[in-house]
């Protein structure tokens, strides 16, 4: 696998997040590359240099779903997973039916999440 499709945008407002999943991501081989909103995310070019995206719902300004609504306007097959820690009336069924192609409440069982990314990203 090259080095491209072994990177990882994770966008969460929380830096303990961001934090944990780095440490995950690097530990599991990935290159995970941390940002703090999705208008950092988007001002970085960060969509042309990752090969999927993990981004929380509910932060500031844009949120996770507008994030998501955004890359697939865009017309980009980039796989976003969706991660939240706060109780919704939205369930994964509906972030699935938005494009999104994984969901995972926080806090995020590490081991399920690489799982899906290995099988993701094959």
């Amino acid at each position: 696998m090259d080095s491209r499709s072994r990177s990882i945008a994770v966008i969460d407002d929380d830096s303990r997040v961001l934090e944990s999943l780095q440490n995950l991501l690097t530990s599991c081989g990935y290159k995970a590359q941390t940002y703090l909103s999705a208008e950092l995310f988007l001002a970085s070019d960060g969509l042309s240099r990752s090969n999927c995206i993990i981004t929380d719902v509910g932060m500031r300004r844009m949120t996770g779903l507008e994030l998501l609504q955004r890359v697939r306007g865009s017309h980009c097959e980039t796989p976003v997973i969706i991660i939240t820690g706060k109780p919704s009336v939205h369930s994964e069924c509906f972030y699935l039916g938005k494009g999104a192609n994984g969901f995972f409440r926080k806090p995020i069982d590490g081991q399920a999440l690489m799982e899906f990314l290995d099988r993701l990203l094959i």
